[in-house]
């Protein structure tokens, strides 16, 4: 399947969470209503046992209060590499993590994580840049770009703003939902995977 608006996106990478947490103060206020025109991307957690390109040596932080580190991390499959720098975060074994940020680079961990260093939250977590952290939302109207049964399942999740955009890359009414890991292999073809257009949310 192709999805709508494959070819001209740009995942935005993530802060460290170590180093953001104060961006969590901007934003604006929640409105508690429902507003129109929303851009609606999702995110996810990469599974490195569902990759198979060739290994590729990963240098890092070998622990999260770190940047710009140096140390051997591992060799991990090349394609799951690319996955972490896009979605920010894959799990590498049961309870380890490698995770990637703009600002630092590499790190492993024991889980995935949101700007504030909160584990993230499948179905709950949420990042944008014009709404505030602790804004509550829901998704409304599909717009354009999704699947019914993709738009039913985004619809009965119930997000809060936790995590957030580099700043200046993720763009005033757009929201990425976290969906967490990948189900299974080349999950960005999955209609799961997806892009809404002129999509309605309610806030708040």
């Amino acid at each position: 399947m192709t999805r709508t608006g494959a070819g001209d996106r740009q995942r935005p990478p993530r802060v460290h969470p170590v180093l953001a947490a104060a961006l969590l103060a901007a934003g604006c206020a929640a409105t508690g209503t429902e507003s129109t025109g929303w851009t609606v991307t999702v995110y996810y957690t990469a599974v490195a046992e569902l990759h198979h390109g060739p290994p590729q040596l990963v240098r890092g932080c070998p622990v999260l209060d770190c940047a710009h580190g140096s140390a051997e991390l591992g060799s991990f499959p090349a394609d799951f590499v690319a996955a972490v720098r896009s979605e920010g975060a894959g799990r590498i074994a049961v309870g380890k993590y490698l995770n990637w940020s703009s600002d630092t680079g590499f790190w492993l961990d024991t889980a995935a994580r949101d700007t504030a260093g909160r584990p993230l939250r499948p179905w709950r977590s949420a990042a944008a840049d014009d709404l505030a952290p602790g804004t509550r939302v829901r998704l409304t109207g599909c717009g354009q770009g999704a699947e019914q049964a993709v738009c039913d399942r985004l619809s009965a999740g119930e997000w809060t703003i936790s995590d957030a955009f580099t700043p200046g890359l993720g763009g005033a009414k757009h929201v990425d939902l976290y969906v967490g890991e990948e189900s299974g292999p080349d999950f960005t073809n999955d209609p799961m995977f997806t892009t809404l257009h002129g999509a309605s949310l309610r806030t708040g």
